[in-house]
């Protein structure tokens, strides 16, 4: 007989996050591989791979709806059993980047792609923050990467005339908003021991300055960028040390 009997459950629940993390990567990177296949047919190959490719994603797109139609089933019927909901809500992500990659790359070409491949590392990374980091460093630096994604979206689009800069423009303002939003909702958990409603989103003894520094830094950085692209370039640059530093700093204080 075991010494311990809670050592083996003690284990199995410190390897979960560990084993959620390589998950995330691994997804993250077939998703990449799948969107640097589909530009080298559809940016950089010849006009006839271009249009067979731009057919294939119609299908792609169709599949895609079925796939997450299936896994919102399997998640919906399985919600008292929890591997097999977990296993339903991963087929409908799943679903739901085929049928949207597709759309937007049939839609928008080239410009969807290079968008996409920034955005799948991005939100592959922040997956594995969530799964290894304190909750207040996962929102601290998901937090300044959404800033960093503002900021470029600013860089490349502000200062046009065409629907897309407008389009920037207000996205932009809105952001702005959500980022006071934000911090008003982290200050109220703070205040109700890490609790937002019913919804816990702190733990009860978090330390919340990060994430108001965060906010602090983003509205900045943003507000600045609207009246300047050239300042938004170094916005980025600025926020992109901040993250690095954080990043190291709770890494450090991990192990």
């Amino acid at each position: 007989m075991s010494k311990n009997p809670n050592r083996n459950s003690k284990s199995v629940k410190r390897d979960e996050p560990m084993n959620g993390a390589m998950k995330l990567f691994l997804a993250g990177c077939v998703a990449e591989l799948y969107l640097l296949v589909i530009r080298r047919f559809y940016v950089s190959g010849t006009i006839y791979q271009l249009l067979a490719c731009h057919t294939a994603l119609l299908y792609v797109m169709i599949a895609g709806v079925v796939v997450l139609a299936a896994g919102l089933i399997l998640a919906l019927a399985a919600r008292k059993q929890p591997k097999k909901a977990r296993l339903g809500w991963a087929i409908f992500a799943a679903g739901v980047f085929l049928a949207l990659s597709a759309l937007l790359v049939r839609t928008l070409g080239g410009s969807a792609l290079t968008v996409l491949c920034v955005v799948v590392p991005a939100a592959m990374l922040l997956g594995i923050l969530w799964q290894l980091y304190d909750r207040e460093c996962a929102w601290a630096l998901t937090i300044l990467a959404l800033s960093l994604m503002v900021l470029w979206v600013c860089r490349h689009l502000l200062g046009g005339a065409g629907l897309l800069s407008k389009l920037a423009l207000a996205g932009s303002v809105v952001y702005l908003v959500v980022l006071v939003l934000a911090a008003l909702l982290i200050r109220k958990a703070d205040r109700s021991h890490g609790m937002l409603g019913k919804l816990q989103i702190l733990p009860a003894n978090a330390d919340a300055l990060p994430i108001y520094a965060a906010c602090g830094l983003s509205f900045v950085a943003v507000a600045v960028a609207l009246f300047n692209t050239t300042v938004a370039y170094y916005a980025m640059w600025a926020l992109a040390l901040v993250v690095f530093i954080l990043a190291v700093y709770y890494t450090v204080k991990q192990l």
